[in-house]
């Protein structure tokens, strides 16, 4: 890692911890999207291993009803691992090119999503085999482009009976578990070297004052502006990595 790519990742990280700490996701999107631009989507995603496993863990303990949320949830997180696990090596092992494409176009439909701010109901009687499959689906696009928001975001809004503590509280847990199955990958390819876990550990710190200064942030503009700025970043920076292409 050149000097001129050490200050970026700890530049970017903070912009996202800001981000996160205003509407409380976003984190691996900015990460990985901004991070990518620069070194190859393995290692952005390498570098976010530990700022993810941190933040995502507080925000899972931050919840009030961790019993129930993974009562309902287990199956689908076990499928997340074992998505992870069937399409493990592919971002370590792909063309760069190729994964940059990828990248862009979830980041691209993650933003469109979001500008919709339409919620997609999940039925009730769904629930038993949508959920898996949806958890299949999040592993393999994990360990495709780094990122695991899709479809596990949109699954996760439209179910019943999740209060917003309880879907913030089931989100934090999805990607805690992601982010596992993601770390086990680039384990298992030897994508997360030393160089690469060091720049993780550091990459916490910029990332949590991020964090608090968007708790500050959030209490002095509107965070629905903010969320369509995020979505709408978000779209800008998949159509730049798909230019790339």
């Amino acid at each position: 890692m050149t000097l001129a790519q050490a200050w970026w990742p700890s530049l970017v990280l903070l912009l996202a911890g800001l981000v996160k700490g205003v509407i409380g996701l976003g984190l691996p999107a900015i990460g990985v999207g901004l991070i990518g631009l620069v070194m190859p989507p393995v290692q952005a995603a390498a570098i976010l291993v530990v700022p993810s496993s941190v933040t995502n863990v507080w925000q899972l303990a931050a919840g009030p009803n961790f019993r129930g949320v993974f009562r309902r949830l287990w199956p689908l997180l076990i499928c997340i691992l074992l998505g992870t696990y069937l399409g493990g090596g592919t971002l370590s092992g792909g063309n760069t090119a190729q994964i940059r494409l990828w990248l862009g176009i979830v980041l691209a439909s993650y933003g469109v999503f979001g500008l919709l701010a339409r919620r997609y109901r999940v039925q009730p009687r769904w629930e038993n085999w949508l959920g898996p499959l949806v958890g299949l689906a999040t592993g393999v696009v994990t360990t495709a482009t780094g990122l695991f928001m899709l479809p596990l975001v949109p699954y996760l809004a439209g179910l019943d009976g999740l209060d917003r503590e309880d879907l913030v509280q089931a989100l934090g847990l999805s990607f805690t578990v992601s982010t596992l199955g993601l770390t086990v990958d680039l384990l298992r390819s030897h994508a997360l070297t030393q160089e690469l876990l060091i720049a993780s550990c550091i990459a916490v710190l910029p990332a949590l004052i991020g964090m608090q200064i968007g708790t500050v942030v959030r209490s002095r503009i509107s965070p629905l502006w903010f969320r369509r700025c995020f979505y709408g970043g978000m779209v800008g920076l998949g159509i730049e990595l798909v230019r790339h292409f």
